[in-house]
């Protein structure tokens, strides 16, 4: 499927400054968020017990804090949890108590509070299983960028590589600043999400650099900016159809998966939205700033008439 009849010829790394100066200013906001006040980490990370509760009608978190006040769990954090009428409440690990005594005794002060109140979902954690999902989890994501490196630049170049890997810790910081921004919870499915959208980055990205290394051999006399920008308008149909199709199943997860998936689904749009932008703008153009040119992949130089035709498809003010 095509949306370009011929092949579009944008200036994308003509215009590589304006994108770096937008990538600059979403990482200062998305840093600075996460100096300031951090992730909203999950059970999963921190430990301690999760409580889900339904109403027969709505209710206001405010109440529902009320009703813990004057117990061990006044400092529990309580939200709605996919619906007014559901609430779920966090509360840290407490060592001496025991896990069924800490959801029935909450269960018996909301239901003094309010009729109707059922019980839902139980979850506990205990502190040392959230350290070491927090460690593996950091393992996980580093592997994965220690892999994507030695791979391209096995594959490529070094200045590729690295042009990927800037383009994926670029990704990762901007999916964890919106999180730490917007105050979502940050998960164990979040986490997932991140790892899928790294290996969601790195294809857009290989796709485009297979393509450079297609055009340095067959157009031997453009720039290597030309080149390059060839390489991302020729493949840049595949890119937005795939992002598109890939948006379309992660919306459906966004708003019918449920509660559950929530932030495993907005993790993942913001991931597809990012990953496409920065194999655009991030990729190519920081492994052009480092100074890659074609004479790094160029085998010896032949004659052909396909060299000829590409030639001659160079725009005068291309040629060297």
């Amino acid at each position: 499927m095509e949306i370009f009849k011929n092949d579009p010829n944008f200036d994308f790394l003509g215009r590589r400054r304006i994108g770096f100066g937008l990538s600059a200013v979403l990482l200062v906001l998305s840093i600075g968020s996460l100096l300031w006040q951090g992730l909203n980490l999950g059970i999963d990370f921190t430990g301690g017990t999760l409580v889900e509760v339904g109403y027969e009608e709505s209710v206001e978190v405010a109440e529902v804090e009320a009703a813990l006040q004057g117990t061990d769990y006044a400092d529990a954090q309580v939200l709605h949890f996919g619906s007014p009428r559901e609430i779920m409440v966090r509360i840290p690990p407490m060592e001496d108590l025991e896990q069924a005594a800490i959801s029935q005794e909450i269960l018996a002060k909301l239901r003094e509070a309010h009729d109707g109140v059922e019980l839902r979902r139980v979850e506990f954690v205990g502190p040392q299983i959230g350290r070491e999902l927090t460690e593996q989890g950091l393992l996980a994501l580093l592997y994965a960028l220690g892999g994507v490196l030695v791979y391209v630049a096995f594959r490529f170049e070094y200045r590729f590589a690295l042009g990927a890997v800037a383009a994926l810790v670029h990704d990762i910081v901007l999916i964890l600043g919106f999180f730490s921004l917007t105050r979502l919870t940050f998960d164990l499915t979040v986490l997932a999400a991140l790892l899928a959208t790294v290996g969601y980055s790195l294809n857009d990205t290989i796709v485009v650099s297979d393509r450079i290394r297609e055009n340095f051999l067959k157009v031997r006399k453009g720039t290597t900016e030309y080149v390059m920008n060839l390489a991302i308008n020729q493949t840049l149909s595949r890119t937005l159809v795939t992002s598109f199709t890939t948006l379309l199943v992660v919306g459906a997860l966004l708003f019918l998966g449920g509660e559950t998936i929530h932030g495993f689904a907005m993790a993942l749009l913001v991931g597809v939205l990012v990953g496409t932008y920065s194999s655009v703008f991030v990729a190519s153009a920081s492994s052009l700033a480092m100074g890659v040119s074609k004479q790094d992949l160029l085998p010896p130089e032949k004659e052909g008439q396909d060299q000829e035709d590409h030639e001659s498809a160079i725009p005068p003010a291309e040629r060297p």
